[in-house]
């Protein structure tokens, strides 16, 4: 089975494993064709995350994080979120690829060639795709911002107009540059020829990013983290992602019994709200590049640490939530293959569209990841030369009996810990299937890019009553339309002794598709 927010992505993993490949090889031709049909949330010029475990659940992840260049620039007041000046880290949705490939060679005997993989993506690049409403509406919506955009308007309005969605789309210089990697494998993008054009862009558009800043980026990988929840564990990546924070949330919610607790009511949303606040609290605090700071994840893991925030949740009243909100749009890609391994992925350009710019003749938009870095000297995230940003990214698995039951994983920045904590506690604490648990109203804590109230935003088919005793107690709410784009666009599959049961959100265009 696989899932994906794209069912050409989706049905381009399917051919994968019908063919008798694993879910490496999957998920790799899942992401390879949602950078291409995906443009605006997923592409080349990002960073990517896998979890990735065999049937017996041995379990290991791939961090893809671009560093920063070497040489800095000065920032004299805030560090650019689009253009030339948000191409401050280099790129490794490719290497994280790559990385996995060689993973899928040798620990699972993979059978299918590399360049295989690539096929559908070079394809839809080449020879045109349907435009999703999706990638219209995000278009639409930052019409007013592209006039400083390098590159890009060539590339996404062709002929000077926003393509519709239904139309059919063509990229061909980034069909030129996928036939390249796929030719010559994952390291011709940081190293190849395909690299060399990539660096003449940067160098074109004045970036810091050099060809030597390409040739170190790199995919780790890492142990996971772990937590216990319930009669199972949930397992996600290291900082600098916020994996280390949905993890703490779920371990603030194994101190309720939720079980007493009827989903979808005012008890519910209140209880999981809190355990966001606090886990976003120390993540604020925290977590940035290990490489450069203490990040105390054992610590803020810790059952002392857990049971002490689960004792500050009062459930007839909520905390003030003063803190700042992330922003940032993803794509989530789920595989399970017939030998019971398995992948839990995410890929990013950060904001909807990255940085904006698209790089010399490659057709690769680059991402704006280094715009979550700071400024401020005291920040555990103060920008520095080679050092990797802050992730909002963090897809997950869940074991029983130290085998694999659930691979999740979201889009939505600060939400992904927030979505994931509503979608992980209806399929493990409710036992809903993933379809039900997607479709279920959910919640947003802080601004968002289209509404700077610092409030909690709730779907509005949670019901007027939750919205009257979310208020009594302290909440300050805005509702937003049910079945919300804010709500992010999360995918599950369990895996169980009945078989393989998937679904991506109906709020996106994807589809979950098994054999």
């Amino acid at each position: 089975m696989v899932t994906s927010p794209h069912e050409l992505a989706s049905e381009a993993g399917l051919d994968v494993l019908r063919a008798g490949g694993n879910a490496i090889e999957a998920a790799i031709a899942i992401g390879a064709v949602l950078s291409v049909t995906y443009p605006h949330f997923t592409g080349l010029g990002g960073d990517a995350f896998m979890v990735i475990s065999d049937r017996a659940g041995n379990v290991r992840t791939l961090s893809g994080i671009g560093q920063a260049a070497s040489n800095v620039p000065e920032y004299r007041d805030a560090i650019p979120v689009r253009g030339p000046g948000a191409t401050l880290t280099a790129a490794a949705t490719v290497a994280v690829w790559d990385k996995a490939y060689a993973l899928s060679q040798t620990a699972w005997r993979g059978t299918q060639k590399w360049s295989s993989l690539f096929s559908r993506a070079i394809d839809y690049a080449a020879n045109g795709f349907p435009v999703t409403p999706s990638q219209q509406f995000w278009h639409e919506f930052r019409a007013n911002e592209l006039s400083g955009w390098n590159g890009f308007a060539e590339v996404f309005a062709p002929r000077g107009r926003i393509p519709q969605a239904g139309e059919q789309f063509f990229q061909p210089a980034l069909a030129r540059s996928l036939d390249a990697i796929a030719t010559h494998g994952g390291r011709e993008f940081y190293e190849g020829d395909v690299a060399a054009r990539i660096a003449a862009g940067l160098k074109q558009v004045g970036s810091p990013l050099t060809r030597d800043d390409l040739a170190r980026a790199q995919a780790r990988e890492e142990v996971p983290l772990r937590v216990a929840y319930r009669d199972g564990e949930l397992l996600g990546l290291r900082p600098p992602t916020q994996g280390v924070t949905t993890l703490e949330i779920m371990g603030i919610l194994d101190r309720f019994d939720l079980s007493s607790i009827p989903e979808g009511g005012a008890d519910y949303y209140h209880v999981l709200v809190e355990a966001v606040k606090l886990a976003f609290i120390d993540r604020n605090r925290y977590v940035a590049d290990p490489d450069f700071v203490d990040v105390p994840v054992d610590r803020l893991l810790s059952a002392a640490t857990l049971d002490a925030h689960a004792q500050r949740i009062r459930m007839d009243r909520a905390m003030p939530w003063p803190h700042m909100f992330k922003t940032g749009d993803t794509v989530y890609i789920g595989a399970a293959d017939r030998d019971g391994n398995c992948v839990s992925m995410l890929q990013t350009v950060y904001f909807d569209w990255g940085s904006g710019v698209v790089l010399g003749d490659t057709g690769v938009l680059w991402h704006n990841r280094g715009a979550s870095f700071s400024l401020d000297p005291g920040s555990p995230n103060v920008v520095r030369g080679g050092k990797r940003p802050f992730h909002t990214l963090n897809p997950g698995m869940y074991l029983k009996a130290g085998r694999p039951h659930l691979l999740y994983g979201t889009q939505g920045a600060d939400g992904q810990p927030q979505t994931l904590a509503a979608v992980l506690t209806r399929l493990i604490d409710y036992g809903m299937d993933p379809l039900t648990a997607l479709r279920r109203p959910r919640f947003l804590l802080g601004k968002t890019f289209s509404d700077s109230r610092d409030t909690l935003k709730l779907e509005q088919d949670a019901g007027a009553s939750v919205f009257n005793e979310l208020a009594a107690r302290g909440h300050q709410l805005s509702p937003i339309p049910e079945q919300s784009q804010l709500a992010g666009h999360p995918g599950a599959i369990r895996i169980d002794a009945q078989g393989l049961t998937g679904a991506h959100d109906p709020r996106s265009d994807g589809r979950a598709l098994g054999l």
